[in-house]
């Protein structure tokens, strides 16, 4: 079954199901999520893993970019999944994911089991700064029914930056949770590369050309160079004002095309966490970060 037609399925069967409790529904509709997700893994060449808001739009664009040069594709393609791979087979399925919903449908809570033969491409992001920018995705791009089913703040709850980076479900508390999860699984999966986004703004030509590099498709220098420029911060948010890319949905879109703070690509800062706290409230969050594995390079003002 095709995975469009999984995703139908699902629609359909969480309509039929309304009028179960709300837990049941919750857990129905994450293990159909997993179901479709399970399916994509085990056809993908390679696997990008990292929790939202770490800057997996900004790689995707600049992979996408730079496998259309490789394979001689319109540039409004964007990578998803299989869709690249179908035009140019010498191209690889990647499985973009957060083990979000597969581990409702694996079992697997802790370990990292399903993921074994393959390759993985881990994105992390000082947990600081992605909870700020969750907080934004939260208020003005995320559906209802996504905050139900991933225990996010309730639609509509008043809830201010600083209580929802406090969150554990949300927040810092479970960011730092789940990287040292992906820290202790790494030993085990062995073929992992983790790429920091602050790497990433500080020189993308090198981090893409490792990632490449170590998928297995390799680019030259000037196929990097171009896919680099073509994701830089200013043509990202014109693409994004344009609906530029093809098929895309709400991915590379603004929730309100008159709210900044809307935008898919926001800030693009490295340690822009600063701007909203205050010295109190950054020596708190230190303290949290101060738990994280040290593998990641981060915590104190390391970022």
């Amino acid at each position: 079954m095709a995975d469009k037609a999984r995703a139908a399925m699902r629609i359909l069967i969480m309509a039929l199901c309304f009028w179960l409790p709300a837990e049941r529904r919750k857990r129905l509709e994450r293990w159909l999520r997993g179901r479709e997700e399970y399916k994509k893994l085990q056809r993908a060449d390679w696997v990008l893993m990292s929790w939202g808001k770490s800057g997996r739009t900004w790689l995707r664009v600049m992979l996408s970019r730079a496998y259309q040069l490789i394979g001689g594709l319109d540039e409004r393609e964007l990578l998803d999944f299989d869709n690249l791979k179908a035009r140019a087979p010498q191209l690889p399925a990647v499985f973009f994911t957060h083990n979000n919903y597969l581990r409702n449908y694996t079992g697997n809570w802790e370990s990292k089991e399903h993921f074994k033969g393959k390759r993985i491409v881990l994105l992390v992001r000082d947990p600081r700064d992605v909870a700020v920018s969750q907080f934004f995705q939260w208020q003005f791009r995320m559906r209802p029914n996504k905050k139900f089913i991933n225990d996010y703040p309730p639609h509509g709850a008043d809830i201010g930056v600083w209580d929802f980076v406090l969150d554990k479900d949300a927040g810092v508390p479970r960011i730092v949770d789940y990287f040292n999860g992906w820290a202790r699984a790494i030993p085990e999966l062995k073929d992992v590369l983790v790429v920091r986004y602050e790497d990433m703004r500080a020189d993308p030509g090198a981090v893409l050309a490792q990632i490449l590099a170590f998928t297995g498709t390799p680019a030259s220098d000037a196929q990097v160079r171009e896919a680099v420029e073509f994701a830089a911060y200013d043509n990202m948010k014109k693409m994004e004002q344009d609906k530029f890319f093809k098929g895309s949905g709400a991915r590379v879109k603004p929730g309100d095309k008159d709210n900044p703070q809307s935008y898919k690509v926001r800030k693009a800062k490295v340690g822009g966490y600063r701007d909203y706290f205050t010295d109190e409230q950054c020596a708190q969050l230190e303290a949290l970060v101060g738990e994280l594995d040290p593998i990641f390079g981060y915590g104190g003002d390391a970022a």
